[in-house]
């Protein structure tokens, strides 16, 4: 790991910010000075983001948040990678800093207990804990905490509607546990349900990837992969790159067997979402996979060619 070029740290803080437009560019000329790349979102509920860079320049970033008290040690991950994750730097304003669309949900006011990886498996491990993972359909395919329930969402604003219908069967005193990939959402979701009443809400601090950081493997009751949104695609235990990789058609995890599929067209589809895509699309798909292909030939980087983070 220590041989690998490319530092990433994934962190998010909940907590009032003001002056955002100057946070904003302060952000950019540190980061554009330290050749740093990635994603950061900025709102009012605090900052959210996923960046890599050389060991200097993310030490130097980790200092720069210390400063401006946006740092919880527990939300600040780090991990490695031989491949740049991302193209460019994006450093947006936002409403939310991990989008749920339910002004219920206010981590400012309210969250659940925080559970620490070393004694997750503890709590999961009990017949009476409702274990729920709060990520999305293409994420727990690949990879998730033994019985949990998945809500079958395909995008973080739909959880509001399924805690709805949740409302309805379980009862208020049955104790929560949540879990996402890097603390984030379960923690947004956790306000939610405790504004929605219910009184045993706790979520795992720092995600998934904080509990395979701590917990040995060999302890361990995560199965699977954990999927990243950046080039990586997923994690193993170990922190470092899955097996998995990305269609660029639909931004779905694949598998080394979908890829032998006749329904997979580098860039374009894979078995998962061929029979929903349309010639027009297909087309567009395959003249972008052609520009990439260009760009590569002549060590160019064509910024379309990457995943981007939306959120953890």
């Amino acid at each position: 790991m220590k041989n690998q070029e490319y530092k990433i740290a994934a962190f998010y803080q909940f907590t009032p910010m003001v002056n955002l437009q100057e946070l904003q560019s302060n952000l950019r000329k540190l980061l554009e000075s330290l050749s740093v790349k990635g994603t950061i979102l900025l709102a009012t509920e605090g900052i959210n983001g996923t960046v890599a860079g050389s060991n200097k320049s993310m030490d130097e970033f980790k200092l720069f948040l210390q400063k401006k008290k946006l740092l919880n040690e527990s939300n600040f991950k780090i991990s490695f990678a031989s491949i740049e994750p991302f193209p460019r730097l994006k450093i947006k304003i936002k409403d939310e800093i991990v989008s749920i669309g339910n002004k219920k949900a206010d981590p400012l006011a309210q969250v659940g207990d925080y559970v620490e990886p070393e004694d997750w498996n503890r709590l999961i491990n009990r017949k009476d804990v409702l274990v729920i993972d709060t990520r999305n359909t293409y994420e727990n395919a690949i990879g998730s905490f033994k019985n949990s329930i998945q809500p079958q969402t395909t995008n973080f604003r739909e959880f509001p509607d399924w805690v709805n219908t949740l409302d309805k069967k379980v009862d208020k005193n049955t104790e929560i546990a949540m879990f996402c990939t890097g603390g984030i959402r379960c923690e947004k979701a956790s306000s939610l349900m405790k504004q929605q009443g219910f009184k045993n809400v706790s979520h795992l601090r720092g995600g998934i990837l904080n509990y395979i950081a701590t917990v040995p493997e060999q302890e361990s009751l995560w199965q699977g992969e954990c999927f990243v949104f950046d080039d990586r695609v997923s994690v193993d235990h170990k922190l470092n790159v899955g097996s998995y990789d990305m269609c660029h058609g639909c931004r779905m995890p694949i598998t080394d067997n979908d890829k032998q599929s006749k329904k997979f067209l580098r860039g374009i589809s894979c078995p998962k979402c061929f029979d929903r895509k349309t010639a027009d699309q297909k087309k567009r798909y395959a003249d972008r996979q052609k520009q990439i292909d260009l760009a590569k030939s002549r060590n160019q980087k064509h910024l379309g060619s990457q995943f981007e983070v939306k959120h953890k």
